[in-house]
């Protein structure tokens, strides 16, 4: 019988635990939180200093019941949920609930699931943390003060179903207002000049003009580097300065959490939801064959680059025997955190050398070898000498102007054997298109020599436009909520979900865009609750519940000065705040059944164009505006096919989840139907066809017309042709980066595919 029971919050921990632990140890899961505020009130007594009421989550009954029967069996209980805060709220959750007088009860927090640390942490047990379950209770009393008591008020103005969040909020609001900036960006012309020169030995190079009379150069039109250029003709180019010098390039440190999101975004095109999903298995712990779980990375939220010194002396040995002392520094680097970080937790890291990626990877899928090699070279490479550059820089007057080229080369690779570049870089706000100050050479220039006068072969002008801008990519998404100070590690991934699953941005081109409804919703929150929605607010509100963690803040202190201008505002917004339902927008347009003037409304699908005359007249259209911002009608495509009710033809419509027909009799015949891929569903039994839908997150994916009776969906465009390899009734549509579009089976064991260019 098992004296000592040990709560790990996730099921793939146990099985990691276990095999380090003998028989006198139990090990269950809690799959999570077992206990919430209820969904169907507020669950938070305001009067009573903001008293919780929590329950047991109905999904966690019988787990909670085997927990209890597991603890009366055990004289200690160890609670091992995730080292955060979320964890430690389980972790207090659960002692509520199975601890007792007659049990000793402690936490234990696994930095990594390695033997080691596992057998540190059960010789070194800890009483729950109550500031840190503080924390985490104030966010969550925050967030539900806030969701439950907005959205109802967007319900009222807006439509149902919608919601606000304290932090997801201020994130949308940051989307919009880049937005604006790209709508509000006036383009500017520029030229810049290039002068391809030789000097006394070859190659001939090509330097860029930067300075007039000492001054930097702007040059607006044509017209003036056309005269620019007529000048330098007359001119003798000469070398001013050479100027030859090493250059050091340092590694970076390893991963923080938001560092791997977007390191994760560039270079393996992940999304921050899968790069935190792969990295939890990572930690959790790998079937690696005989030798069973294992955890090969230490844990995926933290803010901190801290590296135990261990594991720092393991990395210089693996980098000397495996590259060589040339690639060792004199001393292991010490890289350092953040002021603002919490540094509960060491930096991302492979919890062993003894584990390379290499030797791992049969045990390992594409997604979770592709993350754990990311991690293990940026930890290698934190603690590699820097890369060595020879750089040149050389500055050449042409009478009143100055030129300038700089090349540099390689000398010594260091931590680039293993880390490179990102692919990825964002062009700068409202900067040009060329990302460089002065023109690189490709590898070495010419010898050259101060004084030395240059042959001047070609003279060149090149048109340009400043750049609004970008949008913004989860990476830096991010990386703007982090330096912004807007939520923590373990609140990124949640934050980009949850607004795209809200309808408030979409991500084209993995670029967020706010839809309609995130900038009706973010301006009418602005106006109303300019306090939840500033930046700074947001930022200090996270500084006070690391306050609360340290034991410097009082919970009920924090939440009362929070509520006193919370209220105030929300009372406010329900009598004030713009209700879009009521709000119409007069046109030029002309209701083509009756005459009376159309007008835009807002629905439930954003705004729309409708008959002034309602309810006698029930003419409506979807809107589409031109570049002047003019409205006019978004005319629907007329199909041959025939409604089944009243004979008429069907046109092509759009609705919240996607393209669908609709009877052009509309509103006398509301007869819909999905447009039909010509794939019959593939189920057994089942009479449907696939069609186009559309997620709440706007994703395209394709199911069957009986939904719900019938359930079948894929991601990839069914083609009504069949295998000519198996005989399978259909062929999906797919992409890769390597190869484009090519038709596959959909049956994998098949493996059929032709690539578009065979056709």
């Amino acid at each position: 019988m098992a004296s000592t029971l040990i709560v790990v919050e996730s099921p793939a921990k146990v099985n990691t635990l276990k095999k380090y632990l003998g028989s006198g140890y139990d090990v269950k899961a809690s799959v999570g939180h077992i206990k919430d505020l209820p969904k169907s009130k507020l669950g938070i007594d305001v009067d009573r200093d903001f008293e919780p009421t929590y329950i047991i989550k109905a999904d966690r009954k019988k787990t909670i019941a085997e927990l209890k029967k597991a603890a009366r069996s055990a004289r200690r209980i160890l609670l091992a949920p995730d080292p955060d805060r979320e964890g430690e709220a389980i972790a207090w959750h659960v002692a509520e609930e199975i601890g007792g007088k007659d049990k000793d009860v402690y936490r234990i927090l696994f930095g990594d699931l390695t033997k080691k640390t596992i057998m540190e942490a059960l010789k070194n047990p800890l009483p729950l943390d109550e500031n840190k379950y503080e924390a985490q209770q104030t966010r969550r009393i925050l967030d539900r003060l806030v969701g439950y008591q907005i959205s109802p008020v967007l319900w009222e103005k807006v439509r149902r179903g919608l919601s606000a969040g304290r932090v997801q909020s201020v994130a949308v609001r940051i989307i919009c207002e880049r937005e604006k900036e790209i709508e509000n960006f006036v383009q500017e012309e520029y030229w810049s000049i290039t002068a391809r020169l030789e000097g006394p030995e070859p190659p001939f190079f090509e330097a860029k003009l930067k300075k007039v009379d000492g001054k930097k150069v702007h040059i607006a039109t044509e017209r003036e580097a056309e005269d620019i250029i007529e000048e330098l003709k007359k001119a003798v180019f000469v070398v001013n300065s050479v100027e030859n010098n090493e250059v050091k390039r340092q590694p970076s440190p390893p991963f923080t959490t938001s560092k791997l999101q977007q390191e994760a975004a560039q270079r393996l095109r992940f999304s921050a939801k899968k790069t935190m999903a792969v990295a939890q298995r990572l930690y959790e712990g790998i079937e690696l064959g005989s030798e069973g779980p294992v955890g090969l990375i230490t844990y995926m939220r933290t803010d901190s680059v801290r590296v135990a010194d261990e594991a720092l002396n393991e990395a210089r040995s693996f980098i000397s025997e495996r590259y060589g002392k040339d690639y060792l520094p004199a001393r292991a680097r010490r890289h350092k955190t953040a002021k603002a970080a919490q540094d509960a937790h060491e930096a991302i890291r492979p919890s062993s050398m003894r584990y390379h990626p290499d030797t791992v990877k049969q045990y390992l899928d594409r997604d979770e070898y592709r993350l754990y090699r990311l991690i293990w070279n940026r930890f290698i490479a934190s603690q590699m000498t820097p890369a060595v550059y020879d750089r040149t820089i050389v500055n050449i007057t042409a009478g009143r102007y100055l030129f300038s080229v700089q090349g540099s080369v390689m000398k010594f690779p260091g931590f680039t054997m293993v880390y490179g570049d990102s692919p990825e870089t964002e062009s700068r706000v409202g900067g040009d298109d060329n990302e460089n100050d002065a023109a690189k050479a490709d590898g070495n220039l010419p010898l050259l020599s101060t004084g030395d006068t240059l042959t001047v072969l070609a003279l060149d002008r090149k048109q340009h436009f400043t750049q609004p801008p970008p949008r913004f990519t989860e990476a830096s998404l991010v990386r703007e909520l982090e330096e912004s100070g807007i939520g923590r590690p373990s609140t990124y991934a949640a934050i980009l979900s949850t607004i795209q699953e809200r309808n408030y941005v979409k991500l084209e081109d993995r670029r967020f865009r706010p839809t309609e409804l995130g900038r009706v919703v973010t301006d009418l929150l602005v106006e109303s609750f300019p306090g939840i929605l500033d930046i700074s607010f947001t930022a200090s509100m996270e500084d006070k519940l690391d306050g609360i963690e340290e034991g410097t803040l009082k919970r009920v202190d924090i939440l009362k000065d929070f509520y006193r201008t919370f209220s105030s505002e929300l009372e406010k917004a329900k009598k004030s705040m713009k209700n879009m339902k009521k709000e119409e927008e007069a046109t030029e347009l002309e209701c083509e059944r009756c005459g009376s003037p159309m007008v835009i409304k807002w629905g439930k699908n954003g705004r729309f164009i409708a008959c002034s005359n309602y309810p006698a007249c029930k003419n409506t259209a979807n809107i589409i505006r031109d570049d002047s911002g003019r409205v006019d009608r978004k005319e629907s495509e007329t199909t041959d096919i025939r409604c089944e009710k009243c004979g008429k033809n069907m046109v092509v419509k759009e609705g919240r989840f996607g393209k669908f027909l609709g009877c052009s009799g509309y509103p006398e015949c509301s007869y819909t139907r999905p447009i039909d891929t010509g794939v019959k569903c593939p189920r057994d039994g089942c009479k449907g066809f696939l069609c186009e839908r559309r997620s709440r997150r706007g994703r395209v994916f394709f199911g069957c017309s009986e939904y719900p009776d019938c359930t079948f969906a894929t991601w990839d465009r069914p083609l009504p042709e069949s295998c000519p390899q198996c005989g399978s009734p259909y062929l999906v549509l797919k992409y890769s980066k390597s190869k484009g579009y090519f038709k596959a089976c959909p049956d994998r064991e098949c493996g059929y595919r032709l690539t578009l260019e065979d056709l």
